[in-house]
């Protein structure tokens, strides 16, 4: 009987520990899914996501580190060559919750479509003055082409003056430097002779792509 005793006693034990365990791991997962939950919440308050501006939007000054000045309309863009540098310029609008803070750029003399990959993070062009985008605001963009003597000089030398259309993607991501984003744009020679820009496609760098 002492046996049969120590038997029960030990079954039990080894029953209380296992519903222990079951409800620990229970815990543990509800835990985790609601700290995922959270942190996605957290992270979507933060997202910038850059889109052309609208045309009712107000104008923005646009100066360079030359002191080179231009005035820039909502939902247009600046293609414009002094002689030397060749200076472009995205009037954007942030539909995202966070503050978008702009990393850098990649130039293409050529209109890029889906099937064209998006430019390496190491070959983006980076930005001389922190540019930022309000969310739900107006912002801009801001690049140059200043050697002469790279081929991309004379390659948009050419595409301003005779008005074809390029693409410039931007690198951005939200105010703590994660969620990081590609946007291609898409800028096209408007009929009044001014320019215009149209987003062509987003990539996610830090967390997975919506398709």
């Amino acid at each position: 009987m002492v046996a049969d005793w120590q038997t029960i006693s030990a079954l039990a034990t080894a029953g209380g520990t296992l519903v222990l365990a079951v409800a620990t791991f229970t815990a543990v997962r509800s835990s985790n899914r609601s700290a995922r939950v959270a942190e996605r919440a957290l992270l979507a308050g933060m997202r910038p996501v850059l889109v052309p501006s609208l045309s009712g939007d107000a104008d923005q000054k646009v100066v360079w580190r030359d002191q080179h000045v231009a005035r820039l309309s909502g939902g247009r863009a600046i293609a414009e060559n002094d002689g030397s540098a060749i200076y472009l310029a995205i009037s954007l609008r942030n539909v995202g919750a966070g503050l978008a803070l702009l990393h850098g750029w990649y130039p293409r003399a050529f209109v890029a479509y889906s099937d064209t990959p998006p430019a390496d993070l190491d070959e983006f062009r980076r930005l001389t003055v922190d540019l930022y985008v309000a969310p739900n605001g107006p912002g801009y963009w801001e690049g140059a082409i200043r050697d002469e003597t790279e081929a991309l000089h004379e390659e948009f030398l050419r595409l301003v003056t005779e008005r074809q259309p390029f693409t410039i993607e931007l690198l951005y991501g939200d105010q703590e430097g994660g969620q990081r984003t590609i946007s291609r744009c898409l800028v096209m020679p408007a009929s009044d002779g001014g320019w215009f820009s149209q987003i062509a496609r987003h990539w996610n760098i830090d967390r997975a792509d919506p398709r």
